[in-house]
Order: structure tokens, then sequence, then C-alpha cells
């Protein structure tokens, strides 16, 4: 089967697109040098003496041991936190004009994270390569390809600073940004894309759904299933394939689709491709280019440098917390099978930027990697290093031999009688025995997690388990004011929003 190097395009075509012609490792340090290149002259550049680490014999290593590791809040605090006030020139050439505000239900407060032209032009370039991609596969519906695209995101309307920036979220961002020879396509087009009220905006798409030709739905599952549910239930049809024939590509990112691959696939009325990309708020890390890849191709010439710090004890705490000076490996040095936490230099003024999300190659050889988790979103209370992989694992094959669709869950740890315990929160509308579904549960992440078996023997004393209409993660989300765009339920629930949860099932507030 063809992949995208072996397509034939124009030289001026490839050119433009970037198609990598050479190994991981040189392509890496091209970016990294053209990175530093562009930001010698900044504040931090200048701090960092990227003009001395652009001399020397080893730039990677030397830009490992001048350059500090960063999470949101310290590079927030030392050097963010001066662009929203309008200086120029601090982590990247010129005033940051856009804000990407990203943060989890489990955060109090919004992140900034600048957005420049330049990374919104890389974006462009990466969605470019990754439909041209699409075409290798075989069995690609060509006449689905010149349809529209109904892209679920945030609002268009953004807000305003003092300095003059914008900020929202960043699909919302990239929609508003769209070049102007994707308007013929893009959907729901700029007034309802412009609208806030998520409820509103799914309103009037469905009222607008018919006067569409969809041949791709772009989104996070979620709430790309509950639009297509509701165009359905409002026109009375059998599936979503009565509204819209053409509809033959699902793009999705951000979470694991396996828990929602049931009931999404009970809405269609024939087979659709999966397209899986990693796009995050720091910018756009790799996608699907191949139709039986195991994971996604990291994007390796297109302005990121990345680094993996090895997800262990000695890079990090029992809470997910990276040391000051971690192990951090370039892309040729990783090993596969290993989980590693992603470090990001970006052309948007991140600098060796812990994005927060955990990582495993599945192909070393072609770049191809799957996401595990997050840093922060993990259970290991005893040492029974819990991933959120191991959970949407357990979740699919539970539901498939119970034929329960499970759309949501979230778990919690604490102590429990002189040891320790975890509950399971379940969101299922079909009719399930807890008890036979918690059981089910326990048994296959001890098949698939040999410390968690481990532990289920001693420390780990019990698994509790409730369930709940999927309404009630919905109504959370809602009073969160997290609902629809990119916001996902958090897999692991601590601290504060933990506390919430728990005041929310008891009084129905947060």
């Amino acid at each position: 089967m063809a992949t995208i190097i072996d397509i034939k395009l124009p030289k001026a075509i490839a050119s433009a697109l970037r198609i990598p012609q050479n190994n991981p490792q040189r392509q890496q340090l091209r970016v990294l040098k053209k990175l530093l290149k562009k930001a010698r002259f900044t504040e931090l550049g200048q701090e960092y003496r990227f003009d001395e680490i652009l001399f020397s014999r080893n730039p990677a290593k030397q830009f490992q041991k001048l350059v500090p590791v960063y999470d949101y809040n310290k590079i927030y605090d030392r050097w963010w936190k001066k662009t929203l006030e309008g200086v120029p020139d601090v982590a990247w050439p010129g005033k940051i004009k856009y804000y990407a505000l990203s943060s989890g239900t489990s955060e109090a407060a919004s992140k900034y994270i600048p957005v420049t032209k330049e990374m919104l032009r890389s974006n462009t370039v990466n969605y470019v390569r990754q439909l041209i991609s699409v075409m290798s596969y075989e069995h690609v519906p060509r006449n689905a390809m010149t349809k529209g695209f109904l892209m679920l995101g945030g609002a268009t309307d953004l807000q305003k600073g003092e300095a003059g920036w914008y900020a929202g979220d960043l699909s919302g961002i990239l929609a508003k940004k769209r070049p102007f020879w994707f308007q013929t396509f893009y959907k729901p087009g700029g007034r309802i894309a412009a609208i806030k009220d998520w409820n509103q905006k799914l309103n009037e798409i469905v009222e607008h759904a018919t006067e569409w030709d969809i041949g791709y739905i772009v989104g996070v599952p979620a709430w790309c299933q509950m639009c297509m549910e509701m165009v359905i239930d409002h026109y009375k049809v059998n599936t979503i394939h009565d509204i819209w024939p053409n509809f033959s590509f699902f793009v999705h990112g951000g979470v694991a689709f396996e828990p929602y691959k049931k009931g999404f696939e009970k809405l269609l009325g024939k087979p659709i491709i999966y397209i899986e990309n990693y796009l995050s708020s720091e910018g756009f890390i790799g996608y699907k280019h191949r139709e039986n890849a195991k994971g996604m191709q990291l994007i390796l010439n297109n302005n990121i440098f990345f680094e993996f710090v090895p997800f262990d004890n000695k890079n990090f705490d029992s809470e997910g917390k990276m040391i000051d000076s971690p192990e951090a490996l370039m892309v040729h040095e990783v090993e596969e099978g290993k989980d590693y936490a992603l470090l990001m230099s970006t052309n948007a003024g991140a600098w060796r930027y812990l994005i927060g999300d955990t990582v495993r190659f599945v192909d070393k050889e072609k770049c191809e990697l799957v996401i595990t988790g997050r840093t922060k979103h993990f259970l290991s209370l005893v040492g029974e290093h819990l991933s959120v992989e191991n959970m949407n694992k357990a979740i699919e094959l539970v539901s498939n031999e119970l034929n329960v669709y499970i759309p949501e869950f979230t778990v919690a740890g604490f102590p429990y009688q002189n040891f320790f315990a975890h509950k399971w929160f379940v969101a299922t509308n079909d009719k399930v025995d807890p008890e036979k579904l918690r059981s089910k549960i326990d048994e296959k992440l001890s098949e698939l997690n040999d410390d968690y078996a481990v532990e289920r023997k001693s420390a780990l004393k019990e698994v509790f388990l409730e369930v709940l209409p999927e309404g009630k993660f919905l109504k959370f989300m809602e009073m969160k004011g997290k609902l629809g765009s990119q916001h996902k339920f958090p897999r692991v629930l601590k601290g504060k929003i933990l506390d919430e949860w728990n005041h929310f099932l008891a009084n129905g507030t947060v």
C-alpha cells in the first residue's frame, strides 16, 4: 500500500508540505536549530544563550544542559505572563495575538497557551498532510473527499484582552483562522461557529443539518456522538446516513475512541473510516498516516522539537510531578513498549514544555506512538501503577463481553480499613448488574496489569463501583462550564475535582 511518502506530488507542493526525506534524528536536529535561530534574540533566547547552543558541537545536548524543563505554571510565571501584558519578543519573536484556553476539569483556572501565526501555519500544513495520507487508504470513498467538513469545536467568538490579544478554545481559533480555500467545505459556517452556548450551537446544527452534504465529521467523540443522536432524533430517521449519505470519515483525537465506538456505530448506516490525530493546544503532534497503523506517526519535521522523559519513579513522584532535571531522550533514543512523558519546544514559544501526556512507541522505525494517559491521571496508591490505557482497555473488554455501552467512566483511590481501595463511577443507560460489572472490570485489570494483580492480593483491599446514567456526567460537565468543544471528563479523580464530584453526587451542585 502506498504511504504519504509514496504519493507522486508536484515538486512545489511536496516542498511546501516538507515531505520527510531524512532519518528522525536529522529531522529533529534541523527543527531544533531552526527554532533556536528564530528565537535567539528573544528574552528567553538571550537568557539561555541560544547563540551558544547553535554553534556548539552537539546542539541538542547543549540545549538540554542550558535550558530547564518547564510545566505550565513555571513557564507562565517566568515568561508567558509578560506576553499577556503585551510585551513582545519574550519567548517567541513579536507579540502574541492568540491564546488557546486549555484546562481539564481538574484545573481551577484556564491555562493561556500562546498561539502564533507560525504555529497556525504549521497546523494547516499538517492537516493537508493528513488528508493526503487518507488518499492512500484502500477503498476510500472518493466522492466523499470533496464534501463538507463538520467541525464541532469551540466558539470562534473569542474573548479580547486589554493588550489586544484574543483567547478561546484552540478549535475555535483554528476555525476562525481557517484558510480561504477551506471556506467552501467548512460547516457549520461562521455564524453558528461563533455561538458560545454549546446547546444552542447543537440546536442550530440540527436545524440546518439537511442543508449540508457532510463527508467528514471532526471533533471529540462524545460531543460528535451527541450531535448525531440529536440529528437522528429530530428528523425521525434510523441512522445519520439517512441525513448525510456521503458521511465517510470521522477525524478524532484527545481521548481513546474505544469506549465510544460501540455507541457510535449504532448511529451509522454503513462503515466509515476513523482517522485519529494528535492535536494539542501546544501544537499538532501526529496523526494516523497508514490505514492499518498501530499508532499515530509523530510529525518530526514541522517546527516541534520533541523530548521523551521515561515515565518512572526516577523522573516523577507519586503524584505525577516531574523532577527538576529529568532524563530526557531524543526520538532516536527511545525504546518501544515504554511509557514516556512528552516535552515540546515549538514555534509558539514553548520550550522543553511538559504537556502532561504520556506516550508509548509501538513502531519505532516508523515513529508511530499511542497516547497512554496523563502524568497526573493514573492511580498508584500502593504500587498498582494503573494507567488510563489499562482502564480504557478493561472497559472495552467488559463492555463487549456484557454487551453494554459505557461512554464515560472515572476512578478514584482512597484509604480503606488501614489499606486502600478504588472506586469506579461508570456511565451506562443499559441494564447491567453493578456487582457483575465491578467483578469483570477488576478481573480484566488483573489480567492486563501484573502490578495491579499483585496489589489486589495485598494493600489494594477493595474495588467499589457505582453505575450512573450518562446524563449525570454531562450535567457535572455543564455545571463546571465544560460542556462541549474539546473538554473531556477526567479518567482519574484526585484532590479538588474529586471533592466537587462527591459533592455533586450528594447534593446536585458543585
